[in-house]
């Protein structure tokens, strides 16, 4: 283990100055520990063996890709790319053994390889060409990203079965991630601590002048170091696909962050020169239980987004303190305290068990008679899914159901994190809109595992069972718009589609709506298709771009409101007189545009009556009535002319 540990200037310190400095000299793991004892406090489903599973498996991605930061940063360097080369590097895999046929072996090392090369680039340009760390690794998210989006078609890859089970469990209790992320941890900390290249990056970090003045070749270590970054990051992307089922271009986006938040909060400095990996780990489990925390007393994700941020501008005001109390790096590669850590960690193992013991006292006997359902959302950010979120909460405070509801933020790892954590707890039923369909399988297995039925909202789940799914008729809604953009051209014009988020079923089955319905019509031309995501932004972006090679655009058919509003605001005058515009959703501000003549239609859904008749049927569930496979809910052409009486 790299030995960065805060050594005291002092000569000595008794009683509350040596607690202040012991409190200081291990700032993250007394954070830690005062999180768990307060998590175990105000919640009684926190302390279970199966929920500080969960923590361990949802720190695991985090953690591998900070290990692999931790080099970077101790070398007074950043790596933006770590997410982004994640998710190519398990494109790679899925894309070459399930498309290509190459052997699953071969697939793996072909991911790390990729992983390798995107370090060795990021290195080589900074080490090399001079580019500041910044930039170099920023512009290799976007490369790294966009490679992930070009090899994948921009849908997601189912993942082989024989590296599937690395999201598996061993003996059906210990989960492989957890595993995984000891030993990559294992191997930072020996890097660290027991060879020439982790010395380097302490030298480099330190001082990087007074390094290469002493003979170390800095420019190779370089590229050694961001090959290792690389390296960690491949491993993280396949671990993260494994959980999933399936590659994800936009898998770990963002989780650059949460790699560079860990190694900050573990004590390293982006300064350069100190940071270990036991420290990277601490830093990983603290946001782990964090966001296990926060979901379990349904804590809103966005004021989960505050918390975070308020805990990485304490760790570093932390750092700031520890280092203005006098205490100084101890050398790297020295092992004179060693043993006084490990006291250290063993003090605080038994602290942490004895206080968390006498807390949970406070949940004894506490049960509670009220069904409790749990209610994961792929956003919040779109008015759809807020009007479903309102109609599921009228409808529990009505039939006196406990509801928790939770947004993924069009992430499929952080919904598969709140639905282990809603197993977990023991909910009486889950009512999930998956962010991706095939993503959200393995949560479903293991929820129905548990016994607890689970019920899909709007978009369906694959390769898993679930009890019923509550949905619109996305395909005959997709007939229905293009029967509508097509009478409105007169059977004769140019139209461009904007798609939904790939891999998702509402996006899918709109999409055949819209090509079974376009199919009477030969006349109508569709001369472009492209992805927007559901995302109002990204609607505006993709028409503005598809409006530069197609002026001459005469109709749009988008999969929901939101794209149809972006593409509105991109024809400017044209929307509602010489280009007509078909949304889908029949939201609030999609409907005023329709009133507005801006767009000509919507084809409407009734949101508040899904979110409605999933929190009816999952307490149905619960109550062991007997319910369809399948409810679907009419959709609406709505137009100006009917507009005025659409209640929804």
């Amino acid at each position: 283990m790299a030995t960065d540990t805060l050594k005291s200037s002092g000569t000595g310190a008794g009683g509350a100055a040596g607690v202040r400095r012991l409190l200081l000299d291990n700032g993250a793991l007394t954070a830690l520990i005062v999180l768990v004892i307060a998590m175990s406090a105000l919640s009684g489903d926190f302390l279970t063996t199966d929920n500080l599973l969960n923590v361990g498996v949802q720190a695991a991605v985090t953690a591998i890709l900070a290990f692999g930061a931790t080099f970077v940063i101790v070398a007074a360097g950043i790596d933006l790319s770590v997410g982004s080369v994640a998710a190519l590097s398990a494109t790679v895999l899925a894309w070459s053994a399930t498309s290509h046929g190459v052997p699953v072996f071969l697939a793996v090392v072909l991911a790390v390889a990729t992983g390798i090369a995107a370090g060795l680039v990021n290195g080589f340009l900074i080490a090399y060409g001079k580019l500041p760390p910044f930039i170099a690794t920023l512009a290799m998210l976007s490369v790294g990203r966009g490679l992930a989006l070009v090899i994948s078609e921009g849908s997601p890859i189912a993942f082989p079965d024989s590296v599937s089970h690395l999201g598996d469990t061993l003996g059906g209790w210990l989960p492989v991630p957890v595993l995984v992320m000891v030993l990559m941890g294992l191997i930072a900390a020996f890097v660290l601590g027991r060879t020439y290249i982790g010395r380097s990056m302490y030298a480099i970090g330190g001082n990087e002048e007074a390094a290469r003045l002493s003979g170390l070749r800095v420019q190779k270590q370089k590229l050694a170091i961001y090959a290792l970054s690389g390296l960690f990051a491949a491993v993280a992307g396949i671990v993260l696909a494994a959980r999933l089922s399936s590659a994800q271009p936009q898998a770990a986006n963002g989780y650059e962050l949460d790699a560079i938040a860990a190694v900050v909060i573990g004590g390293a400095s982006l300064a350069g020169g100190t940071g270990k990996a036991s420290g990277t780990l601490i830093g990983a489990l603290i946001l782990a239980v964090l966001r296990n925390g926060l979901n379990l007393l349904n804590v809103s994700a966005f004021w989960q987004q505050v918390v975070i941020g308020v805990v990485i501008a304490l760790a570093v005001l932390l750092d700031t303190v520890r280092r203005k109390a006098g205490a100084t790096p101890l050398a790297a590669g020295t092992g004179g305290n060693k043993g006084k850590q490990a006291g250290t960690y063993a003090l605080a193992a038994v602290v942490t068990v004895a206080l968390v013991a006498a807390t949970s006292l406070l949940h004894t006997g506490s049960s509670s008679a009220t069904p409790k359902i749990g209610l994961s959302l792929s956003t919040l950010n779109n008015p759809f899914f807020v009007q479903i979120r309102a109609g599921a909460q009228a409808e529990a405070r009505k039939q006196g159901v406990d509801l928790t509801v939770t947004d993924a933020q069009n992430d499929a790892s952080q919904q598969a994190n709140q639905l282990q954590n809603f197993t977990s707890s023991g909910l009486g039923a889950i009512i999930v809109n998956p962010v991706d369909s095939d993503a959200a399988s393995n949560s479903v297995k293991a929820a129905g595992k548990a016994g607890i039925p689970v019920i899909a909202v709007d978009r369906g789940v694959n390769n898993a069972t679930t009890a019923t799914l509550v949905a619109s008729d996305n395909v005959t809604g997709g007939e229905l718009a293009a029967k509508t953009i097509a009478e409105k051209l007169g059977g004769q014009g140019k139209i461009v589609i904007l798609q939904g988020q790939a891999g998702t079923s509402a996006a899918r089955e709109r999409a055949q709506g819209f090509a079974n319905g376009l199919k009477a019509y030969p006349g109508i031309q569709v001369v472009a298709q492209q992805p927007a995501d559901f995302d109002r932004t990204k609607g505006l972006d993709v028409m503005s771009n598809l409006l530069q090679a197609h002026p001459d655009v005469q109709g749009v058919i988008a999969a929901n409101d939101e794209m149809a509003l972006g593409a509105i605001k991109a024809l400017g005058s044209k929307a509602g007189s010489s280009v007509s515009v078909i949304g889908f959703d029949g939201t609030p501000d999609g409907l005023t545009a329709v009133k507005n003549g801006t767009l000509y239609a919507s084809v409407a859904q009734q949101p508040s009556q899904l979110g409605k008749i999933a929190v009816d049927n999952a307490l149905k569930s619960i109550e062991d009535q007997r319910i369809p496979s399948a409810i679907k809910v009419p959709v609406k052409v709505v137009t100006k002319d009917n507009v005025a009486g659409f209640t929804g």
